[in-house]
């Protein structure tokens, strides 16, 4: 018996006191019990999870309140034996607020990119969350160590999982050595020092410096969070300014986000003739829902190409987006470009923007869902699957570059450079990119580095023929809806 979970809401084991800072109201918590907490989660799941139907109904009493959220989840595998849904988590809701309308959260400043995981290991840095990290060590710069724990051969468990609480800190103050090795393999340790940092969604804006007979924009673009909304607006209008013909968007490294603002950025890449009319993502709940949207109470209503500001960063609503009218984009893409980066790609697809992707798979995740506060922890419940105008949406194991089938995108698997910095036209997947725009192919050499060469339609070196993840928190790994991207 599921009760509605109305009847449980709000019903908390320590209810808040004071205003809410999301909505400007007071708090509607009133004294409940973990009990109380559980049979909403229940109802909850029940009433909203896209898989409902393929969750195990255990008894909450048995269970604590995150313990008992993390078990009401499908257990069903894909056809590749990984399991169904591994986007399934909860934050403390203050700091869900803090990171998605601020990009404020706890770390170095940087991002960790796990080349081998497991012993020899490989960790290196990937990028930095701003644009300025002078003195700090560059992209690609090897982690030998960390408080004297060897990074590439610690085998036991103590060791791990030191090692894995240095390079994630869960403490503002908490301090690490880190041992860096350079590419020339000069060592240097230094202490790294966790606090709020705030990330730069949009960096690395400009034309490429490369002999071509067109000209070529590039925009390295990390995280859909709310601040990226008026970043995205000021770099498509100084790319317009500059009369590009053609556009790398890198997005190798963004696993996601709000939803309507990937729906920005596709219309600012295509513009008003392909997009008017046309949706940029429809949305399919579970079967309980066939027209309507469960959390808003509307009728069913896709999500449109948004031509205007939302109000999600410091911008006021409703002014025009500027738009490059391209018929086609380049996105460098990898296993970290999930989620709402994947519906760019697809969003694009589906209005006949030609996608020319350089890189490797992406995560596979055409799902997304509603943040939902409830006793001051907001959950992240798989809620529906997206797909284009176009009616497709199933794309569970990734677009693949030059892949087959109907996740297959034109274009060419790349290894990722960790050697070169991001925007170099000499970097791997960027050179490959600027070469296909030059000759209609991946292969050859553009820019006269002697490490690249095309082997079996991928480029590679060094014996980097495998794509890295960067790890990324789960909230920074989504496809989010919010209010304002309903209108």
């Amino acid at each position: 018996m599921f009760l509605p979970s109305e009847t449980y809401a709000a019903r908390c084991e320590s209810p808040r006191r004071g205003i809410n800072p999301a909505s400007g109201r007071a708090y509607a918590d009133v004294q409940g019990s973990a009990l109380d907490e559980k049979n909403w989660l229940r109802s909850w799941t029940n009433e909203l999870y896209l898989w409902y139907d393929e969750v195990e109904d255990r008894d909450p009493a048995d269970y604590g309140v995150l313990e008992y959220f993390d078990l009401l989840v499908t257990s069903q595998l894909t056809e590749t034996g990984a399991r169904k849904d591994n986007f399934h988590f909860s934050l403390p809701s203050a700091d869900w607020q803090s990171m998605t309308q601020s990009g404020v959260a706890l770390g170095y400043g940087l991002q960790w990119a796990v080349i081998d995981g497991v012993p020899p290991r490989e960790v290196v840095v990937a990028y930095w969350d701003q644009a300025s990290a002078e003195g700090l060590p560059p992209r690609g710069t090897r982690v030998v160590s960390v408080d004297g724990i060897d990074v590439v051969w610690a085998n036991d468990a103590a060791s791990v999982d030191a090692l894995n609480a240095a390079f994630f800190p869960s403490v503002a103050g908490e301090a690490h050595a880190f041992t860096f090795e350079s590419a020339g393999g000069q060592r240097s340790t230094i202490t790294l020092t966790a606090s709020a940092v705030a990330t730069d969604p949009v960096q690395h804006v400009g034309i490429i410096d490369a002999a071509m007979a067109r000209k070529v924009g590039y925009l390295l673009f990390t995280d859909h969070i709310a601040t990226a909304e008026s970043e995205l607006k000021q770099a498509i209008e100084s790319l317009a300014a500059e009369g590009i013909d053609e556009l790398v968007l890198d997005l190798r490294y963004n696993g996601g986000g709000l939803l309507a603002i990937a729906s920005q950025l596709a219309y600012m890449i295509a513009g008003q003739v392909p997009t008017i009319g046309r949706d940029f993502e429809r949305l399919q709940f579970n079967d309980k829902y066939p027209e309507t949207n469960p959390v808003t109470g509307e009728p069913l209503v896709p999500v449109p190409f948004f031509d205007t500001t939302l109000g999600f960063s410091s911008l006021p609503v409703g002014l025009p987006l500027p738009s490059l009218d391209l018929q086609r984009v380049f996105v460098l893409t990898g296993a970290t470009t999930c989620s709402a980066s994947e519906s760019i790609i697809n969003g694009l697809r589906g209005v006949d923007v030609e996608v020319i992707q350089v890189g490797g798979t992406t995560c596979g995740k055409p799902y997304g869902f509603y943040p939902t506060d409830n006793c001051a922890t907001t959950y992240f419940s798989i809620q529906f699957q997206g797909a284009n105008d176009k009616g497709f949406g199933d794309y569970p194991a990734g677009f693949t570059p030059g892949g087959e089938g109907p996740a297959g995108v034109a274009g060419c698997q790349v290894a990722d450079d960790f050697g070169r910095d991001l925007g170099d036209p000499a970097e791997w997947r960027l050179s490959a990119a600027l070469n296909f725009i030059e000759t209609g192919s991946c292969e050859g050499d553009l820019v006269g580095v002697s490490s690249l060469r095309a082997d079996g339609g991928a480029l590679r070196a060094a014996g980097r023929d495998r794509d890295a993840r960067v790890l990324k928190p789960s909230w920074r790994q989504n496809r989010i809806l919010d209010v304002r991207g309903e209108r």
